[in-house]
């Protein structure tokens, strides 16, 4: 860009009818400071979305597809377990459409999750961080039973893959149109993105590959012990592989049956394993040499897909998916580093001159 030009911009072109209605078409942006010459690196920010996740996507359709064959009904209290971004995502499609929200969580994760659901009218209800998902699952499984409520249930519903075959795909489908995609990276929580992407791209684009991430030290998949289920695809118990990790959003201690398509119809090309640290150290390389600001799970697929540009032949096209933003981890290990008061050298530069010192 010519320095002497000032950036313009001239609006979307439209009014929108609600936040809802802002909803995908998040944008693929090249990474220039990072990664290896010759492999163009890309990253399709899910921090986009109106409550700055990927999880807003598979919230307004479970919402809607309810709506439409009527399993949800005008006021009724809709209840979910939800790790953080699913809940912030229904909170904010509940308060747009008038449905009281009622989210389970287990206390485990970030503090600010739950104070941006209360934020957006919703009840937190804190479960044993012991239990771990499965037990903030059976704690919404207990609640709709009792109440009548309607249960989300992001982990078996057709929503959730259909959403993404729908928009997601389609966008990185429009997106790349005329140019090459080699790589595919994003990881599961629920396993939506992945069947999702995998329906269109192996019809679409079969020459691309889909790389699929979890945890090193909670390799569900990599274990190859099948997910023990209820009869309606609900998890019985805690698969045998989990073990607490630090990439919050990321592989709860089952297996979901909406990921299971994508086990069962070969729809990942390999399987990646990622450690909690690697993903700390990409979203704090993000941030710090890129402007990006994402999350522990967004740092981690980025993690893989530096992996690949290391050993990818010249002109390689790779693109991580980044599913949420950095701002949802601030009482986490991401920001452990991070003073609030200043520092030394900060110290120093306010010395350099007279006035106005703190200290």
């Amino acid at each position: 860009m010519d320095m002497a030009t000032i950036r313009t911009t001239a609006g979307r072109g439209r009014l929108y009818d609600s936040v809802l209605d802002t909803v995908g078409d998040t944008p693929v942006i090249r990474v220039n400071n990072l990664g290896p010459a010759g492999v163009r690196l890309y990253v399709k920010a899910e921090f986009f979305n109106p409550a700055d996740s990927v999880k807003d996507r598979l919230a307004l359709n479970i919402i809607e597809a309810a709506e439409r064959d009527g399993s949800l009904r005008p006021g009724q209290t809709v209840v979910e377990a939800t790790s953080g971004n699913t809940g912030i995502g229904l909170a904010m499609v509940c308060a747009q459409k008038g449905y009281p929200l009622v989210v389970t969580m287990a206390d485990s994760f970030s503090v600010e999750r739950r104070k941006l659901m209360r934020m957006l009218g919703a009840r937190v209800i804190l479960t044993p961080r012991a239990q771990k998902g499965t037990g903030m699952y059976m704690k919404a499984a207990e609640l709709a039973a009792k109440h009548g409520w309607f249960l989300a249930r992001q982990f078996e519903t057709s929503a959730n893959a259909d959403i993404h075959e729908a928009t997601t795909a389609r966008e990185i489908i429009a997106d790349f149109a005329g140019d090459r995609l080699d790589y595919v990276v994003t990881g599961y929580g629920t396993g939506g993105t992945v069947a999702g992407l995998s329906r269109v791209l192996r019809r679409e684009r079969p020459e691309t590959k889909i790389i699929l991430s979890e945890p090193a030290n909670a390799g569900l998949l990599a274990s190859g012990i099948p997910q023990d289920r209820g009869p309606d695809g609900a998890p019985a118990k805690s698969h045998p592989a989990f073990e607490p990790h630090p990439i919050q959003g990321w592989t709860p201690d089952f297996i979901p049956n909406v990921l299971q398509e994508a086990v069962d119809h070969h729809g990942y090309d390999q399987l990646v394993p990622v450690s909690g640290a690697a993903g700390l150290d990409g979203a704090r390389k993000l941030a710090r040499r890129e402007g990006i600001m994402t999350g522990i799970s967004g740092g981690a697929t980025f993690a893989v897909a530096m992996g690949l540009a290391e050993t990818a032949a010249p002109g390689t096209v790779i693109l991580a998916m980044l599913p949420d933003t950095a701002e949802r981890y601030l009482t986490t290990p991401l920001f452990e580093a991070i003073p609030e008061a200043m520092d030394e050298a900060e110290m120093e530069i306010s010395r350099s001159t007279p006035g106005y010192q703190i200290g």
